[in-house]
């Protein structure tokens, strides 16, 4: 059993790309996208200077048509500020993990396919070590109150329930999971901390990053009190709900 409150907690202010510029979606609809002005670079260098350590970068062209978008950036990203950088969007294969790497990435986030070929994915965990890939699972709870995996951009649900998947990566040696609540995403109605308490206790070796409606300093505080390794900052950020300087003081108090 893993004590949870001397693991390390990380914050991951995320830049999410869409044709080029930094956008939010709400609650994951292309639909409803807010436009900021600052070229992911830019955003990624001031967040640097600011403290972070990590950064969560997103391709939602990638996450839509599949095919990684962001070689160029993420390879300017990491070269120009020493973050260490989380990212991914249309990872569907072991070269697809290694082409990531080879550009910069830290970690490779794996998303559709963790849901869809978890078998695949486990063997692409023992092939480039526990380190080297996170497993995005985006969920959302049923009527019933099972946690439900939605697929295909959330259009269609796959046939194992949260806790199942969870069980069996957890097995497989996977370290490091970034769980969303898709009701909270892009909402800055909060996390769910009732969902990352029962995983966190459920699922001790994993290091859970929340995920989806964070606002400000109190949620990285929520967080990290009901025993995530991690959150993911987008929107409060970018909003100017919480800065990062902010939020990075979070990880040592």
């Amino acid at each position: 059993m893993t004590d949870h409150h001397t693991q390390e907690f990380t914050v991951y202010p995320a830049i999410d790309v869409l044709d080029g510029n930094v956008v939010r979606l709400h609650k994951g609809d292309y639909d409803k996208e807010t436009r900021y002005a600052d070229k992911p670079i830019a955003v990624a260098q001031s967040y640097a200077r600011a403290g972070a350590r990590w950064l969560h970068l997103v391709d939602l062209d990638a996450a839509r048509a599949g095919g990684y978008t962001l070689g160029p950036v993420l390879e300017e990203v990491a070269t120009s500020t020493g973050l260490q950088i989380q990212t991914g969007g249309g990872v569907r294969s072991a070269d697809d993990v290694q082409r990531l790497l080879d550009f910069g990435a830290t970690r490779v986030v794996v998303g559709s396919m963790a849901v869809t070929q978890p078998d695949e994915v486990m063997s692409w965990i023992e092939r480039f070590g526990p380190e080297s890939i996170t497993v995005a699972l985006d969920t959302k709870v049923s009527e019933e109150g099972t946690w439900l995996l939605p697929v295909s951009g959330w259009t269609s649900v796959a046939d194992t329930d949260l806790p199942t998947m969870l069980a069996s990566y957890a097995k497989s040696g996977l370290k490091h999971v970034l769980c969303t609540d898709i009701g909270r995403d892009g909402t800055l109605s909060g996390p769910n901390t009732n969902l990352y308490t029962y995983l966190t206790h459920s699922n001790p070796s994993l290091h859970f990053q929340a995920s989806g409606g964070a606002r400000d300093a109190a949620d990285v505080r929520g967080a990290r009190k009901v025993g995530c390794a991690g959150i993911v900052l987008g929107k409060a950020l970018l909003e100017g709900r919480v800065t990062v300087s902010e939020a990075v003081e979070e990880e040592r108090t």
